[in-house]
C-alpha cells in the first residue's frame, strides 16, 4: 500500500509506477483505492463511475478499469457537501456529519471489492488518500489505515521533499500513528527530488536511525509528466499562462470553481501548433482574443454559471462570441451555453431556474437519474470517428434551430442511432455531452486545422500528428532507476 505524508505528494503516481513495474515482472496486477474524492472521473465499459487516477492506473496494469477498483468516488458539489458515488452509481448527495453516519455501511463493500481484485490479481497495489496521521478523522478513516489492516498490506509512506521539510513531515507522519499502524510502516519513499542526491545522504541516515525504517528510494522531479491529474488544474498550468501573442494557437478554456474532467483537454498540449490556458478571470481590455474558448464540465452547472456572471465571464464569453471566437461547452459547459436551465426538482441546486448564456437554442432540464456510459460516435461534418463517454444528470432539448453535432453509434456497447450536442447556424458555437472527444487525434486535428484556417495558416497533415505519449514504461523506469528493488520485493514477500 502506498500512503502519504499528505495530499498532492505523489501518491498516484508512485502507485501507477509500481503497477507498470510489477506488470512488466510478469505479475497480474490491479490497482485499488477505496474512497476517492475527485470530480476527475473516468466511465467504465459497464457504465459505472470510477476516479480517473484508478482508470490510468488500470490502464497502464493493461487491464480494463472496474469499479471495485475504487469502489467510493465523492464528487464534491456546489452546497457543502458531495455526491457518493458508490460501485459506480450515485446513491446520494450528503454532508460530511450525513457521510460519517453512512460509512459503516461501507466497509464490507470496500472489503469484498478488495477481495475480488486480490483473488484475480497476483498483486494489488492500494493507494491511499491525504495522510493517514489527521488525527482528528482517524474514527472516519475507511481509506488508509484501515485498509492496510484489511488488507494486511506492507505501507510504503511517500513524502515530497520538493516544498521543502520532507524528513519532518515523514518523521511527524509516523509519530502521529498509533503503535499497530506504525509497525504497518515498512519503509519510506522521497519524491520529486531535484539537485545533488548525495546532499541528502545525512538527512537519510538520520531517518533511518532515527525510526529504525528503511528508505527504499528517491525519486527525481520529473515535470509535466503524463499522468490525468487526480483532481483539477496541475498548478504548474496556471502559474504561467502562455502568451496569446505567439505563433502558435490560442486555446482558452474557462475555469470555473467546480470544473469536472478537465482531463478533457490536457491531449492539446500534445500538439507543436497549441498554447492552451485556464482562465480563472476575464482579461484584461485589450487583450487578445483566443482563436478557440472552451466552457469544460461543471459539478454544478447553475452554481458555476452564476459564478461566471458574477466574476465577469459570461460577459467575456459573450464578447468572444461578438467577435466571431469559435465557442465549445462540454457537458456542464453545453448546458451553460442554452438559453434556459432547469431544476425543478432541486436535482443540483436550491434554484429551479436559470438564464443561461444565451448561445445556442437549447433547454435542459436536471433529472434525478445520471447517464453514465462509454460510447463511439462520429463527427457529423468531418465524419471523423471518436470514443467517448457521457456523465451527466441533464436533459437537453434541441430546437429546430440548432442542428446536431455528433451521431452516437454505440453505448455501453450497444448499438444505437442517437444524435448529441447542437450547434449555432453559423456552426462557431457547439456543444456536447460527450467526454473525451480531444483525444481522438484525427478529430482533435481536424478542429485545430480550421482554427488555422482563420489565421490563415497552412493545414498540418493528421498523418504527421505528435500523439500524447504513452509514458507508462517511463514510469516503471522511475521504479527500476531509483528504487532499491531487492528491499522493496522482500517488503513485498514478508508476511504480514
Amino acid at each position: 500500500m502506498i500512503q502519504g505524508t499528505g495530499s498532492y505528494v505523489g501518491k498516484s503516481v508512485v502507485t501507477a509506477a509500481l503497477c507498470r513495474y510489477f506488470r512488466q515482472e510478469g505479475f497480474s496486477v490491479a490497482p485499488f483505492k477505496a474512497q476517492n474524492m475527485s470530480n476527475n472521473s473516468f466511465v467504465t465499459a459497464d457504465g459505472g463511475e470510477i476516479g480517473r487516477a484508478q482508470a490510468f492506473q488500470a490502464q497502464v496494469c493493461g487491464i480494463e478499469p472496474a469499479v471495485e477498483m475504487n469502489p467510493i468516488l465523492l464528487k464534491p458539489t456546489a452546497e457543502d457537501g458531495s455526491q457518493v458515488v458508490v460501485l459506480g452509481k450515485p446513491v446520494g448527495v450528503m454532508n460530511a456529519r450525513e457521510y460519517h453516519a453512512y460509512q459503516p455501511k461501507l466497509l464490507d463493500l470496500i472489503q469484498s471489492s478488495l477481495k475480488k481484485l486480490s483473488e484475480q490479481h497476483d498483486i494489488v497495489v492500494i493507494e491511499g488518500a491525504g495522510s493517514p496521521a489527521e488525527v482528528n478523522l482517524r474514527p472516519f478513516d475507511i481509506v488508509n489505515m484501515t485498509v492496510a489492516r484489511m488488507a494486511m498490506a506492507p505501507v510504503i509512506l511517500v513524502g515530497d521533499i520538493n516544498p521543502g521539510g520532507v524528513f519532518a513531515w515523514l518523521v511527524g507522519t509516523l509519530e502521529l500513528l498509533e503503535p499497530e499502524e506504525r509497525s504497518l510502516v515498512k519503509g519510506f519513499l522521497i519524491n520529486k527530488f531535484r539537485g545533488d542526491i548525495s546532499l541528502l545522504r545525512d538527512g537519510i541516515d538520520f531517518l533511518e536511525k532515527k525510526t529504525g525504517k528503511k528508505v527504499l528510494g528517491v525519486l527525481p522531479f520529473v515535470p509535466d509528466l503524463a499522468v490525468p491529474e487526480e483532481d483539477g488544474i496541475r498548478e504548474s498550468r496556471l502559474q504561467n499562462p502562455r502568451s496569446l501573442d505567439s505563433p502558435r494557437l490560442a486555446i482558452q478554456v474557462i475555469l470555473s470553481p467546480r470544473i469536472s474532467n478537465s482531463t478533457d483537454f490536457e491531449s492539446f498540449e500534445t500538439e507543436p501548433d497549441v498554447d492552451l490556458q485556464y482562465l480563472m478571470r476575464p482579461p484584461e481590455k485589450g487583450a487578445a482574443l483566443p482563436d478557440l474558448l472552451i466552457l469544460p464540465g461543471s459539478k454544478s452547472t447553475m452554481a458555476d454559471l452564476a459564478y461566471l456572471k458574477e466574476i465577469g465571464l459570461a460577459e467575456y464569453v459573450l464578447g468572444c462570441r461578438a467577435a466571431g471566437v469559435p465557442i465549445v461547452g462540454i457537458c456542464g459547459g453545453y448546458q451553460m451555453l442554452g438559453r434556459e436551465v432547469r431544476d425543478p426538482a432541486c436535482v443540483e441546486s436550491t434554484k429551479p431556474f436559470m438564464e443561461g448564456l444565451g448561445l445556442l437554442d437549447v433547454v435542459t432540464t436536471f433529472e434525478p437519474v445520471k447517464t453514465t456510459a462509454q460510447v463511439r460516435a462520429v463527427h457529423l461534418e468531418f465524419q471523423a470517428p471518436i470514443r467517448a463517454y457521457e456523465i451527466h444528470m441533464g436533459r437537453t432539448v434541441r430546437e429546430s434551430s440548432c442542428r446536431p453535432v455528433f451521431k452516437v453509434t454505440e453505448r455501453s456497447r450497444e448499438p444505437v442511432e442517437d444524435l448529441d450536442g447542437a450547434s449555432s447556424e453559423d456552426g462557431s458555437v457547439w456543444g456536447t455531452y460527450l467526454h473525451g472527444l480531444f483525444d481522438a487525434p484525427l478529430f482533435r486535428r481536424r478542429i485545430l486545422n480550421r482554427l488555422r484556417q482563420r489565421r490563415g495558416w497552412k493545414r498540418l497533415d493528421p498523418a504527421s500528428l505528435r500523439c500524447a505519449p504513452d509514458q507508462a514504461d517511463s514510469l516503471a523506469t522511475l521504479i527500476r532507476e531509483h528504487v532499491d528493488l531487492h528491499l522493496l520485493h522482500q517488503i513485498l514477500d514478508a508476511p504480514a
